[in-house]
């Protein structure tokens, strides 16, 4: 096998790079871009913009958006579907144990009901930590971290005996958990084009949706003969089986850690084949045909100098949040979610109440629901990508694959919006049904039936929403899901922790009408976003591209007055060339 190349540094656009690029193969083949050659207009490695819209890249010229080979880009997202099954697998399989807590820890259904809240809340919060960490300083340090406080979350958890304990550590534990879907976004921001991401998206959340389907199950059956302790333990041996493989395999893609995958990661972001390869390398006294070790070198670190890793800040979420465009769709996504997850942590206590059922019945009754998410998780993706092409047809826009399309004047909102509305109106009208079917003690087959229908709809609803929040925020794609995650977990967990008594002062089916009517007299937000997001899109990109000039000017006078400085011409050129 021939030795793999070296990469360009992303530094001269004039600078011809080679036409086959170093891509370290997550499975430890080595590999080139799609092991094809690249084409003639190739003109340089990935610039990667430090703001968050830069996005008028013209999509005839330039580099490829990825270079990662599709057998790797599978991988990938294999891993990142894995990683996001941890998230939802700890909220739901502990829905069946909530009887068992409350009775061997002494306390009421409410107070362990808060338990779900302090999960909500920091599923809501610890991910604009994550998001920050990992638009920084790369996805693979982000996911370490997560795992580790998650790891040790679940081993306190088996071994507590008190209220206090379960609730911190619950909190502790969601902590650790919640940012990986965040991450997954992001990794798939960083692999995929627009035209494309929804379909990688939708496998990429597969694994949180196929959660809710075998979470109840495994939580109902751990608690019914091995009490509930067991369920943690579980917890922690599918944790420590998946940061293995993770950690000697998955490759870092963080873009401006990577590029487009030309560049080889440094340090915390190498994997342990990245590692081996670069030893290889190291070793190895043959040097590329037109790049040499010193010119990746460089490259290596005209990123680090970009990155300017600091302590994560959460802020960045809040100023996400602040545009008009992404407030009202935030908005409107935590108000289907919340939905959502109310119908979910009612069902614990309505079926006991109704149908008599014990911690194991209980869990298979999530099965429909679980069956809804995983559908709607990969048909929702088809149809995303499917109405992309045809809003693109429409608009006379040609599709590039490799490079990505120029999104300034591609009306994104309504290739989105267009797939969320049929879904969206079946889903509350589920909701609906569900209520009164519960108010009039239907037989069972008909709350499973709309359970059903209800995972389908809203979740595809909300991962429609979920997706386009990354087209508006490519380049920052984890912190932006991150305000997704923290609008749409904290009214989340003020839907779940009041849920029981609305049932128990309104009743059954005029407490789910009441949610079905806010999430259907809310619902013309989507028009709104549809009718002036591209114009307020437009203007947060013009703000952008006028603060990128301003900091470059300011760079450029800097430098400057430091030449000018200088006592000698032979200082000034190392200057110019560090």
């Amino acid at each position: 096998m021939s030795e793999p190349n070296s990469p360009n540094p992303p530094i001269q656009d004039d600078q011809k790079p080679m036409r086959n690029q170093y891509v370290p193969d997550p499975l430890g083949t080595p590999s080139t871009a799609s092991n094809e050659k690249l084409p003639e207009k190739y003109d340089g490695a990935d610039q990667v913009p430090t703001d968050l819209e830069a996005l008028d890249r013209p999509s005839t010229e330039g580099p490829v958006h990825s270079v990662f080979t599709k057998r790797q880009k599978q991988y990938i997202v294999f891993m990142t579907a894995w990683a996001s099954f941890f998230s939802p697998l700890s909220a739901n399989i502990y829905f069946p144990a909530l009887n068992v807590l409350a009775k061997d820890l002494k306390v009421s259904n409410e107070l362990i009901n808060l338990t779900l809240t302090s999960y909500m809340i920091f599923q809501g919060l610890a991910p604009t930590i994550y998001g920050d960490l990992a638009d920084m300083g790369g996805r693979r340090p982000a996911y370490l971290v997560g795992f580790v406080i998650y790891i040790g979350a679940n081993i306190g958890l088996a071994l507590q005996n008190n209220y206090a304990a379960l609730f911190l550590l619950r909190c502790l534990q969601s902590s650790g958990s919640s940012g990986t879907i965040a991450l997954g976004n992001g990794v798939v921001a960083d692999i995929a084009t627009s035209s494309e991401r929804g379909t990688y998206i939708g496998y990429a959340i597969s694994g949180a949706m196929i959660a809710p389907t075998i979470a109840p199950v495994l939580g109902g059956i751990l608690s019914a003969f091995l009490g509930w302790r067991s369920i943690f333990w579980f917890l922690t041996i599918m944790s420590v089986v998946f940061i293995i493989p993770f950690l000697v395999t998955f490759p870092e893609t963080g873009r401006n850690v990577v590029g487009n995958g030309s560049i080889p990661p440094q340090g915390w972001n190498m994997s342990v084949l990245n590692y081996l390869e670069s030893r290889k390398i190291e070793q190895s006294q043959t040097l590329n045909r037109t790049i040499s070790r010193e010119e990746m070198k460089l490259a290596q670190a005209e990123l680090a100098r970009k990155r300017k890793l600091k302590w994560p800040n959460p802020l960045k979420t809040v100023h996400i949040i602040l545009e008009k465009d992404v407030g009202i769709l935030l908005l409107y996504n935590s108000l289907v979610y919340t939905a959502f997850y109310d119908v979910l942590a009612s069902i614990p206590s309505l079926f006991a109440e109704i149908y008599g059922f014990n911690e194991l019945q209980i869990g298979l009754c999530y099965i429909p629901f679980g069956v809804g998410c995983t559908i709607a998780s990969i048909v929702c993706g088809y149809l995303m990508d499917w109405n992309y092409r045809r809003v693109a047809k429409q608009a006379g826009i040609i599709i590039d694959r490799k490079r990505g399309d120029d999104m300034k004047n591609f009306p994104i909102e309504k290739a989105r919006i267009q797939v969320v509305w049929p879904l969206l109106y079946v889903g509350i009208a589920a909701i609906l049904c569900y209520g009164w079917a519960m108010e009039q003690n239907a037989q069972l087959a008909a709350p499973l039936i709309l359970q059903f229908i209800m995972g389908l709809c809203l979740t595809g609803s909300f991962n429609v929403m979920s997706t386009m929040l990354v087209d508006l925020y490519p380049l920052s794609p984890a912190t932006a899901t991150a305000a997704n995650n923290l609008v749409r977990c904290l009214v989340g967990a003020g839907g779940t922790a009041v849920i029981i008594q609305m049932v128990d002062a309104m009743g059954r089916g005029p407490c789910f009408t009441f949610v079905a009517a806010v999430v259907f007299f809310t619902s013309p937000l989507l028009w709104v976003e549809a009718k002036w997001g591209p114009k307020w899109r437009e203007e947060r990109r013009v703000r952008t591209e006028k603060r990128k000039e301003e900091k470059e000017a300011r760079h450029s006078e800097v430098e400057r007055k430091r030449e000018e400085e200088l006592p000698n011409s032979e200082e000034k050129i190392y200057i110019k060339k560090s």
